[in-house]
């Protein structure tokens, strides 16, 4: 456009030479001065530095973050572990309480029998001497008729008393037995206590893992929010920075435009002179007419493009909306976009954004697919600001305009607005489509 303009100028002052007179160039526009123009670019270019420092260091944030995510996650399902080893180890020492109880009254009823059998057979002997029975007192011992009657009665004597002492010496034997089951029954329990108290403490170490892994996560989240928030911020400095080096460069394109204009008109009044000169020598002679240079066509520039596509920022997404004029009502899908309600949004959808941005260079269809077609293909490795983005390697479904720097302008989704974001690869077309330069 601006070359168009400086043509256009050229002609009209090529014609009005032809009647005699010269049209005066305008005053000159600024021209930055080179040292202007250099601070301009080394503070473009330090904002590029601090922007991919903040690349860096937020991407090594986020892994960060991934990896405490997954160390809570770990946490988590150890303190779970625990809650169920301390549960089974509960279980197990009121089950060990319970038989260690058992095992006691047990012992207890065995010593109380032992008492008893032990009472009857001492008050048996007793009761035999002072009865003078013939099971137990001496009296039957003194009081029989022959040697053999004292022997029998001896005999069944020894006989009662010694079946008493067997069944004595049972229930001790038993005794022993239960004794024995209870000292292990208290063993078992005081293993069981053992681990219930090694079951509580290692849940409480469990929680308070899973407590500090937590804190931080959410320590690091914060931390690479914050990252994120100055990588944002340094990245708006960044683009007003390109834009003033853009800016600056394009006020100096414009002098020089001017200057190769004041030159022009200079060499259009000399070539007038010659010919004035040239027809006062000649008789009768009129002045040739000069010629109208052909006018270059007019078109948008890159920068007009882009300032088109950021003056839309912050405008909601509607599929299918958009067009050369502006956003304009969605229309239904039939499936997520009318879930979200775009037929009734005025916005854009991302190829709606470009056919907005575009409209000053050509007219693009309202489909992403064609519009990959609608320029010549540069590698992304030799993409520059002002190029579209394609997405979708199996079949396009996104495009996007890049500014440079490693941003992008796009129009996202259904529920999204438009917005400037680091350019992302995953799925990229590995071609840029260029329409300007």
């Amino acid at each position: 456009m601006r070359r168009g303009v400086v043509v256009g100028a050229l002609a009209l002052v090529a014609l009005l030479g032809t009647a005699g007179g010269g049209l005066a160039v305008p005053p000159p526009p600024p021209n930055p001065s080179d040292s202007e123009l250099e601070a301009s670019r080394d503070q473009a270019n330090a904002r590029a530095g601090e922007v991919g420092q903040l690349t860096n260091q937020l991407a090594e944030a986020e892994s960060r973050l991934m990896a405490l995510q997954a160390e809570v996650e770990l946490k988590m399902e150890q303190a779970n572990k625990a809650r169920v080893d301390m549960q089974l180890a509960r279980d197990a020492a009121d089950q060990a309480e319970r038989d260690a109880a058992a095992a006691r009254t047990e012992a207890d009823a065995a010593a109380t029998a032992i008492e008893a059998a032990r009472a009857d057979l001492d008050q048996f002997v007793a009761g035999s001497y002072r009865q003078g029975s013939t099971i137990g007192s001496i009296g039957a011992y003194l009081g029989s008729d022959s040697p053999d009657d004292l022997l029998a009665r001896a005999q069944l004597l020894e006989a009662v008393s010694g079946s008493q002492l067997d069944a004595l010496e049972g229930m001790q034997r038993a005794q022993i037995e239960k004794s024995n089951k209870d000292a292990a029954a208290r063993q078992a329990l005081q293993l069981a206590q053992q681990r219930r108290t090694e079951a509580e403490q290692a849940k409480v170490a469990a929680d308070q893992a899973e407590v500090a892994a937590i804190e931080a996560q959410q320590g690091q989240a914060t931390r690479t929010g914050e990252i994120e928030a100055e990588k944002s911020r340094v990245e708006q400095l960044l683009y007003e920075a390109q834009s003033r080096v853009d800016g600056l460069e394009g006020q100096r394109a414009r002098y020089e435009d001017w200057l190769a204009q004041k030159e022009a008109e200079e060499a259009e009044r000399a070539r007038q002179a010659a010919l004035a000169a040239a027809s006062s020598s000649s008789s009768g002679s009129s002045a040739p007419v000069a010629s109208r240079p052909s006018s270059a066509p007019a078109g948008a520039t890159v920068e007009a493009v882009i300032a088109r596509a950021m003056s839309q920022l912050g405008v909601q997404y509607a599929w299918g909306g958009g067009n050369a004029y502006g956003p304009t009502y969605g229309i239904r899908d039939g499936g997520v976009a009318d879930s979200y309600g775009d037929y009734n949004k005025i916005g854009f959808d991302c190829s709606g954004l470009m056919i907005y941005a575009f409209a000053g260079v050509k007219a693009l269809p309202h489909y992403s697919g064609y519009q990959y077609e609608a320029g010549y293909k540069v590698p992304l490795s030799q993409m520059r600001r002002g190029d579209m983005l394609f997405w979708g390697t199996s079949g396009i479904h996104h495009v996007a305009l890049y500014l440079g720097g490693g941003q992008m302008i796009e129009a996202p989704y259904s529920g999204g607005y438009v917005r400037v974001v680091p350019v992302r690869y995953g799925d990229i077309m590995p071609y840029a489509t260029r329409l300007i330069g």
